[in-house]
């Protein structure tokens, strides 16, 4: 039987990214791997109630996540982080 590797992960997932000011308000404003800015803005949405109550697959934006999400109200999943990438510098 052959043994499982552990998976790396990729070098570019854990390249640290400095949040833009906005995003800084939800995640803090040290530099992060993307996967640590999206933990950030899960406890961040779980923590506030923002995360609708129907469709659970929608992020209702306080005044801090409208800033990052171009003004939006509501959000879904996925179109939450297209536009928390750009709020990431190298």
């Amino acid at each position: 039987m052959a043994t499982k590797t552990k998976r790396k992960p990729s070098a570019a997932f854990m390249a640290p990214l400095t949040p833009s000011e906005a995003l800084g308000k939800v995640v803090g404003t040290k530099a992060l791997p993307r996967t640590e800015v999206v933990k950030k803005l899960w406890a961040y949405i779980k923590k506030n109630g923002l995360q609708d109550k129907k469709n659970r697959r929608n992020i209702n934006a306080d005044d801090n996540l409208k800033a990052v999400f171009g003004g939006k109200k509501t959000v879904n999943m996925f179109e939450m982080t297209a536009l928390v990438s750009k709020h990431l510098k190298k």
